[in-house]
């Protein structure tokens, strides 16, 4: 089963328990998932469902961070409760000593010797972490291993 069918069937499990929250959350990303494949012109792969519904968590941490400085209780505690919709569709994410060891060997492969090679390294990185890893804790990482 694919990673669309599980989010299909898991807007008719929420709306069997008339769960608001995650019907919303599934409505969501399930209309951003027909957008892109429209404009792509093709069906979605599950790494591209992937990136919308990691896209989607990111956006509704930016949200958070907007509410709890505006002191919008409400919305954060609505938000959060998306995050835990969406999460739960999303794949496993890699520890922090998986992601070293991946950043680490690609450094090797690569040769990179200085900050000019994140490139580089970020190019070799990307496919294997296949969307269990954010990138920008990626590029962190690379930047601590890399010498200025």
């Amino acid at each position: 089963m694919n990673l669309k069918d599980r989010l299909e069937g898991g807007l008719k499990e929420a709306m069997k328990s008339g769960d608001r929250v995650a019907v919303s959350a599934i409505r969501l990303s399930l209309a951003e998932i027909k957008n892109a494949a429209i404009d792509k012109r093709r069906a979605l792969e599950d790494n591209e469902i992937v990136n919308i519904l990691r896209s989607g968590v990111k956006k509704r941490h930016e949200s958070i961070e907007m509410f709890t400085k505006g002191g919008r209780q409400d919305l954060v505690d609505k938000e959060s409760a998306e995050i835990k919709v969406l999460e739960g569709f999303l794949p496993a994410g890699l520890s922090a000593a998986e992601l070293e060891a991946l950043v680490a060997a690609a450094i090797a492969e690569t040769g990179a010797a200085s900050m000019k090679d994140i490139g580089k390294v970020m190019k070799a990185v990307l496919p294997r972490v296949a969307g269990r890893a954010d990138g920008s804790e990626i590029n962190k990482l690379i930047r601590a291993k890399l010498p200025a």
